[in-house]
């Protein structure tokens, strides 16, 4: 009897991967060009009705709710705060 020892090598996306994906894909921006310590404002150029909408679809996926007062100015921002309530959820 054969037994195939292949396995897979789909690999599921970490959260910053995601996140990233998410803000990249807003303006579509290289990867290459997201960095944790970028400022979505300064050096990502996105206006607030981008990082509104980031806001909606990381919601969206990762089922949680990131409320307003939550200070989100940089992609490191972003990734903790998804990172520690998603874990949650």
């Amino acid at each position: 009897m054969y037994v195939s020892t292949i396995s897979s090598t789909h690999h599921t996306p970490t959260i910053e991967q995601q996140v990233f994906r998410i803000i990249s894909k807003r303006k579509a921006i290289r990867a290459s060009r997201v960095r944790k310590t970028a400022s979505l404002a300064r050096d990502l150029r996105f206006e607030t009705l981008d990082v509104v909408d980031i806001i909606l679809e990381l919601e969206r996926n990762f089922s949680i709710t990131i409320p307003d007062e939550v200070p989100l100015y940089t992609v490191g921002d972003f990734v903790r705060f998804v990172r520690d309530h998603a874990a949650a959820a």
